[in-house]
């Protein structure tokens, strides 16, 4: 009876083996492999700026984003698992350097802010199209903010500061993203943030006046990313292949 029992299972353990291996040997196997890729990122802020005017009158105003470019330093891992040659699922970990430039809209004073996180992040997708080579893909990331710097221009005139695990911004960062890698292992990564790039309810105390310095700032991030072989393992699967191999003159 228990010879009987054990009959199927021992099969089942004997074909597994077997069956994995067969998976191994061709191209989109459901086998875990590493990508990386570091990132050039262009950032611009969409924008609602309220306040109050000298009459006492609330205004709002969508003017004063400028583009911000950010080339250093990004970088982000891939794990990545091929349910085919033509459908993959990825996660892994990213750190970004993100942020925007906001020009106060003044004809007499030149007033710029520059604000910046580091962000550590964990991605969560699906890619569509030929693994390792020309491919869409889709998903979903959760950054960490760990560092903020904010910088104040007045007339050429500079004000900085930097602060580690900051209350000036939201705690977790949310954002949605489309790319294409293309000719030449190009990738292209288009990106919008869904949280709030300043904690709005942040409070300060300056010469006895507590204000929110950011409860007028409606800031959500759209980037276009560019980076090289971000979802390519061939460069590393043929060098494995090189090192497999066999000398001629010792076979």
């Amino acid at each position: 009876m228990l010879r009987s029992a054990l009959s199927p299972l021992l099969a089942l353990g004997l074909l597994l083996p077997s069956l994995s291996l067969a998976q191994a040997e061709g191209p989109g196997t459901k086998k875990a492999y590493w990508t990386s890729s570091g990132e050039w990122i262009f950032s611009t802020p969409i924008l609602e700026v309220k306040g109050v005017d000298q009459n006492g009158n609330e205004t709002s105003s969508e003017e004063g984003a400028v583009i911000r470019f950010s080339p250093f330093f990004n970088a982000q891992g891939m794990v990545n698992y091929d349910l085919s040659a033509h459908f993959g699922l990825f996660s892994g970990l990213s750190i970004r350097n993100q942020g925007f430039i906001y020009k106060v809209p003044n004809d007499s004073v030149d007033i710029r802010y520059k604000f910046r996180t580091y962000n550590i992040g964990i991605p969560v997708g699906f890619k569509v199209g030929n693994m390792n080579k020309g491919l869409v893909y889709v998903g979903y990331e959760l950054e960490f903010p760990f560092n903020y710097k904010e910088k104040e221009i007045i007339s050429e005139k500079k004000d900085k500061f930097n602060v580690w695990f900051s209350d000036r911004t939201e705690k977790l960062f949310q954002s949605v993203f489309l790319g294409f890698q293309g000719p030449g292992r190009t990738n292209l990564t288009v990106r919008y943030y869904l949280t709030n790039f300043h904690n709005k309810d942040f409070q300060e105390s300056e010469n006895g006046v507590t204000t929110k310095p950011y409860a007028g700032f409606n800031v959500n991030l759209l980037t276009v990313s560019l980076g090289y072989a971000l979802f390519d393992a061939s460069k590393g699967l043929s060098h494995e292949m090189r090192m497999d191999q066999t000398p001629r003159a010792m076979r």
